[in-house]
């Protein structure tokens, strides 16, 4: 019984897809992507004239990267969803890509899910991504199934992350700070 070892039966490590997906995709550096709050802004899915801005968690675990954060409790709501943070609560797995990073992220229950794809954009303090996300509904469902997106890194910064936190849900244009405006390329085709 002692040299019984014991075998990997997660998904990624089914030997279907591990060489594809497998561990080689699980560690995502702290350099390439480090640990802490991230703010987030992309067009609203539904309102073509309003925006949302979020608030993620990302941290590390048991050698993989994970993120956590809740939906907007009005985006929720104007779904006809419940809005209790349970409901609300989205959590996701980071893996790296050649030049950025893939976000899988998913409800409770898998009940809703989105990729998203973001690759860092040299700055002063080198603390942004850009790219997009894509949800995962029907062609004819209302609203668009892909947006560009704009990720700042505030890391454990209290009064940033406080500041991006009253900022959380649905916005007009104007509210997205400038230069996460800029990097949105408001009003230029997603190709």
């Amino acid at each position: 019984m002692e040299n019984i070892a014991s075998v990997s039966t997660g998904l990624f490590e089914h030997p279907e897809v591990s060489s594809f997906i497998g561990r080689s995709a699980e560690t995502v550096d702290e350099e390439d992507f480090p640990s802490g709050f991230y703010r987030f802004a992309r067009r609203s899915f539904l309102h073509d004239d309003m925006f949302v801005q979020g608030l993620t968690y990302v941290y590390r675990k048991d050698d993989h990267t994970f993120l956590r954060g809740f939906e907007a409790k009005q985006a929720m709501a104007e779904q006809g969803l419940p809005t209790a943070p349970a409901q609300r609560e989205f959590r996701g797995v980071v893996m790296p890509q050649e030049d950025g990073v893939a976000l899988m992220i998913s409800r409770h229950g898998a009940q809703t899910a989105s990729f998203n794809y973001l690759a860092r954009v040299p700055s002063f303090e080198n603390n942004f991504w850009v790219g997009y996300v894509t949800r995962t509904v029907r062609e004819d469902v209302a609203g668009r199934r892909v947006e560009r997106q704009v990720v700042e890194y505030l890391g454990r910064n209290t009064r940033k992350v406080l500041a991006a936190a009253r900022s959380v849900g649905f916005c007009n244009k104007e509210a997205v700070l400038p230069y996460l405006r800029q990097m949105l390329k408001i009003g230029e085709p997603f190709v």
